[in-house]
């Protein structure tokens, strides 16, 4: 990995003497495209809310790098990248901006810069002859091993798929009868008046023109429900109540039944899903890490991994869940009930007058019981216990025996 990253600050460096990283990345970073889109989706409550339960678990992971054994390595420098990965976001924000791209988009660029990170879009990725992967930001070329490109796959080896492309036509339904539903009601319901003459207007006719001025004035001027104006009128006018086109019912049947669908493109089943966070919100969160977080996990880690160590290192990035997270209070209380619970059964003389069945093991026969339990709350008691102690408790506890 040494050779590896002389190598790519070498490149690095070569390219800043030209001007091109700064102007690639700030382009890139900046000047994203399809933002537009993607904010829109996010307006959306309902897929706003699924895309924060799935990237929140990818979020809350730990990140470890483990050798070829799978034995943890405490403060490799990975770790500190990944934990600050730019001046502009930090490793949380980092994680759960990659996720929400990865799903929207179907696919996300991570770029290694010496020990910074970025989301690079707005990227151009061409396969050669030979099967290799080019990148190109704003027409410049990006080494292969400063970039990664992570797929949302489906039949496209050289592109993901994501919620954008799946669902479009679903989501965009979507979202015009949610805001048809927001505006009207933002606008009072969309209460409108229709203001009738039975006389012939006449713009010419100065009394006429001030009489409607008064009139549509009083009108526009309810701002609030509970108003009530009361508007002398003249003969041959009259006001009625124009009725909103928007129907409710309607909107919202359309709604019950196409938002469900949203979720299939994120591979969740929203019926089960609402159904388990009424019923058992552990099951919930298991059938969400299995259905949606995992696989991506999976996906990250793979990417991730070549980006930091090649093709060639055992070394790898892990993304750890806590899957206690996912329990109760009460179930984390009987958890520890039981661990304690084994504890006091652990000696055979306990278990047999508890009515626990023996061990039998030289360790569980042997009777431990001595002054050293006055020591338990000091600090380092246990590990005096464990090596024996001092002299004399060694003393005291042949004593006891």
């Amino acid at each position: 990995m040494g050779l590896r990253d002389r190598f790519s600050n070498f490149v690095y460096r070569q390219l800043e003497k030209r001007g091109v990283m700064e102007d690639i990345y700030s382009n890139s970073i900046r000047y994203g495209g399809r933002y537009a889109n993607d904010d829109s989706i996010l307006e959306s409550s309902d897929v706003y809310e699924l895309l924060q339960d799935i990237s929140n678990q990818l979020m809350l992971a730990d990140i470890v790098v483990e050798d070829e054994e799978g034995n943890e390595i405490m403060h490799h420098p990975v770790l500190k990248i990944l934990k600050d990965p730019n001046n502009y976001l930090s490793g949380s924000e980092f994680i759960k901006l990659m996720v929400n791209t990865y799903l929207i988009q179907g696919e996300v660029f991570p770029v290694l810069d010496g020990d910074r990170m970025h989301l690079a879009s707005t990227v151009y990725t061409e396969l050669d002859d030979r099967l290799i992967e080019h990148f190109k930001i704003g027409g410049e070329t990006i080494p292969p091993f400063m970039i990664r490109h992570i797929k949302n796959i489906g039949t496209n080896h050289l592109k993901g798929i994501g919620l954008l492309e799946l669902g479009r036509n679903t989501l965009e339904g979507v979202m015009n009868a949610e805001k048809v539903l927001t505006d009207k009601y933002k606008k009072g319901g969309l209460l409108a008046f229709l203001l009738k003459l039975d006389a012939h207007f006449n713009p010419q006719n100065g009394a006429q023109s001030k009489l409607i001025k008064a009139i549509l004035d009083q009108l526009e001027a309810i701002d609030d429900s509970r108003s009530v104006k009361l508007i002398p009128m003249g003969k041959g006018y009259s006001i009625d109540s124009l009725k909103s086109p928007i129907e409710d019912e309607k909107i919202l049947a359309f709604l019950n039944v196409y938002k469900k669908d949203l979720g299939k493109f994120l591979n969740i089943n929203v019926e089960t899903y609402q159904a388990l966070i009424k019923s058992d919100l552990e099951k919930a969160m298991m059938y969400l890490h299995n259905k949606a977080a995992k696989p991506i996990m999976k996906n990250f880690e793979d990417h991730l991994s070549l980006l930091f160590f090649g093709r060639d290192s055992g070394k790898r990035i892990k993304f750890k869940v806590n899957i206690l997270d996912f329990v109760t209070y009460s179930t984390k209380t009987n958890i520890g009930y039981n661990i304690v619970r084994t504890g006091i059964t652990s000696p055979d003389n306990v278990a047999d007058m508890l009515g626990f069945p023996k061990q039998n093991t030289p360790e569980t026969q042997a009777i431990y019981i001595s002054n050293d339990l006055t020591k338990i709350g000091e600090k380092k008691a246990t590990d005096d216990s464990l090596k024996g102690g001092d002299e004399s408790d060694k003393e005291e506890g042949n004593a006891d025996r």
